[in-house]
Formats: structure tokens, sequence, C-alpha cells
């Protein structure tokens, strides 16, 4: 007889791939099964075609699945989740070991939960604090600049910062961002220019509107940003996030923009040069503009045509146990549970993780849309024509919201 294999589309990331190895082996021993397991890692436009895209989540191709709170109202308006009330219920699961902050995005209709909290970490600037803090570039910085280096607080600051640390011989650039176009990091990008800038997504009605003066102001500004050689690392427009993460923790950047995550990860995996020598701080802005970050996170999801939901449940149970929460972090993910951002030990890891909730203070989420990744696609070719051609970006603007109303 054949035995069953269980299959979990898993979001391309090494520790998110190592943890779900080291978690289902544990699974299977405690428990004594005999199961393959296939977990397939995949890229951001690769999973999303996976499991929605191609309906894989609905069909049975997947078990379970990583999924981003952005593809979540695409994924239960075309019935590809598994509603885990009746599992919860039967296991009396406390869901307040959780920050009411990650228990939202995943509710729909008569409060159907459709995922569990896999990994969070809301944006913020992400810094060399080991050069921030040397005499010597305290020292030549006030010389240059006539003011103390401090970490920068506005765009013109950290445009300033970026180029004093811009330093290729050394292989050492002022910044590093993820520049390539998989609907996920540009868009991202833009929505954090347009909000440090008092920009807002939505108008009054709810509807996405970005023909505004502050949207042409960030795409303005992140057109001259990525274009600049005298601030950024060269490879930036051909680095998604997780490439972005990588290099930072090489040595590579002073400064980054970046998910939480990957400065966590500069702390835990065998490859970083700069283990004890990273901090975090709010995102820069406009003078006297709220603060802003974007909260995204990534859950645990059971798919509707499974042959397997209660194995796959049972699995989802025990990695988000509080040993399983607190190893993914270790690993160099980021655990969603109160007590991993509480734990001593991960603490003492990464000083900074304590930061996480000051974060969320002020994250933002993106609007509810069963379109959003169609209006993702549309955002995220306005930043490419942005950056790489000459063309009017009011011109660029228009017809880019012209086609988001489309979406509607």
């Amino acid at each position: 007889m054949e035995k069953s294999k269980f299959r979990f589309a898993v979001r391309k990331f090494q520790p998110f791939e190592n943890a779900m190895q080291k978690i289902w082996e544990s699974f299977c021993k405690e428990r004594g099964l005999d199961i393959e397991a296939e977990f397939v890692a995949m890229d951001l436009p690769e999973l999303h075609d996976a499991i929605i895209g191609r309906g894989g989540l609905k069909n049975g191709d997947w078990d379970a699945a990583h999924i981003v709170t952005d593809w979540l109202d695409e994924a239960y308006s075309s019935e590809s989740l598994e509603a885990l009330n009746p599992y919860l219920e039967a296991q009396n699961l406390n869901l307040e070991v959780w920050s009411n902050s990650l228990l939202e995005a995943q509710v729909f209709e008569q409060k159907e939960i459709v995922g569990l909290p896999f990994h969070d970490g809301p944006e913020c600037l992400i810094i060399r604090k080991d050069l921030f803090e040397s005499e010597k570039e305290q020292l030549d910085f006030h010389k240059q600049y006539g003011r103390t280096l401090e970490v920068p607080k506005t765009w013109n600051e950290f445009i300033e910062v970026a180029q004093f640390f811009q330093r290729p011989a050394q292989n050492l650039y002022g910044t590093v961002l993820a520049g390539f176009p998989d609907g996920h990091n540009t868009v991202y990008d833009f929505c954090l220019q347009l909000w440090t800038r008092g920009g807002n997504l939505t108008n009054e009605k709810g509807e996405i509107n970005i023909n505004q003066s502050e949207a042409q102001a960030a795409l303005d500004f992140y057109k001259s940003w990525v274009n600049n050689q005298n601030i950024v690392h060269p490879q930036s427009k051909e680095y998604e996030s997780v490439q972005c993460g990588l290099a930072f923790a090489r040595g590579e950047a002073a400064m980054m923009i970046n998910w939480f995550g990957f400065a966590a990860m500069c702390e835990v995996i065998d490859e970083s040069k700069v283990k004890g020598k990273v901090d975090v701080a709010q995102i820069p802005s406009l003078k006297n503009t709220k603060p802003a970050s974007l909260n995204i996170y990534w859950l645990y999801a059971i798919g509707k045509g499974s042959d397997n939901k209660q194995m796959a449940f049972d699995f989802i149970q025990y990695a988000t146990s509080a040993q399983n929460d607190k190893l993914l972090t270790l690993e160099g993910g980021i655990g969603c549970r109160k007590s991993t951002w509480h734990d001593p030990e991960i603490n003492k890891t990464i000083p900074y993780y304590h930061k996480l909730e000051q974060l969320h203070d002020y994250a933002r989420t993106l609007p509810r849309t069963a379109t959003w990744a169609k209006i993702a696609e549309h955002i995220d070719e306005m930043m490419v024509r942005a950056i790489h051609t000459n063309e009017v970006l009011e011109n660029i603007l228009v017809e880019t919201q012209q086609k988001i109303d489309q979406c509607k």
C-alpha cells in the first residue's frame, strides 16, 4: 500500500526551510508517524501561482502552505482555504498567546479563521550600529557635514548618511534595497514612501487612490534613490527582499529598510558578518509627519482541497507551539507568540527583539480586497516605469490609477 504524502508550499527563505524540516522531523518522531513530506520552497510569484493562481490549495495539490496576509482575500474568495474553527474548538486552542495585531487579517465572514501566525516583523530601518557609534566615523562625518552622525530621522538625512558610507572599494554601500519587481518589494516601498509623506493609499470611500501629489513625490524620491550610484548597492535593482537582507548580513551596507526579520537574521545565521553590530529604528519621514511602518505577516493555512486536513492541522498546531515558535526565531525567522517576544534567550541573542512591540504601535496594513494581487501588479509596473524610463511621473500615476479603477 502506497504511503500518503504530505505536501507543504513554503515561502523560500533558508531559515524557514530549515525550521520546517526540523519541526516536521520532531513532529513525526513524537507522534510515531512514518509519513513522507514534501516541503517545496518557492519565491513569491511562484508561490502565489502555485497555491492560488493555479488553484493548488483548492484542488488538493497542496495540503498546507505559508500564505501572506495580502493574499488572503483572494484566497478566501476563491474558496481555497479551510476554516480552522472546528479544529480550534476541538483542541480548545488559546489564541491569546498571540497579539491581536496578528489575529485580525485571517478572520472572515461569520468569524471564520483561515490561518495561524507563522512569521512576523514590520518594516523598519536596519542599521550598522558599530559604524554609527565609531569615534572615527563620528569625527569624519562632522568634518564633512558639520553635524553629528546620527540615525537618520528624515529622508534628506538618510540620503546624506548613505552618501557618507558609500565606499565601493571596501565593498560597503550606504544602503541596499529590494528593487526586483515581484509585486511586493517595490509595492511596499511605494506605500512607505507615500505614508511617510503624509499620503494615504485609500480615499474617504476606502477606494485605492494613488493619483495624488504625495504619490508623485514618493515616486520621484524612489526613482532618484534607486538610480543614485553614490548611495546604493549596485545590485539593488536585481535584489528581492531576501537577497537584500543577505547582502546586509554580509556587511555590504550601512543601512537598509526591510522587514524586522532580516535584522534578527543577522544575529543567528552562520554566514552573518555583522552579529552584535545591528540595531533597528524608525523609518525616516518628512518633518512633522507621523512615523509609518508596514505590517504584513505570514500564516500557516490548510488547503480546502486537502485529503490530509486533520494531519495538516495537527502539524500546524505543533509548529505554532511555544518551543517551535522559538525554534523558528533561532533559525532566523520571527516567531509570533508573545512568549517568544519576551523570551530571555531570544532577547539576549537579538538585543532589539523587544522593539517589535513599538513597531506594531504605528505599523499600517494594506487594504483588504480580493483584487489586491492585480492592483499590486499595476503599482509594481508603475514603479518599474518610474525607475527605468524618463516618462513624466504624473502621466504614469494617471495611467496606473485608471488600471486600478478597472480592478473593481
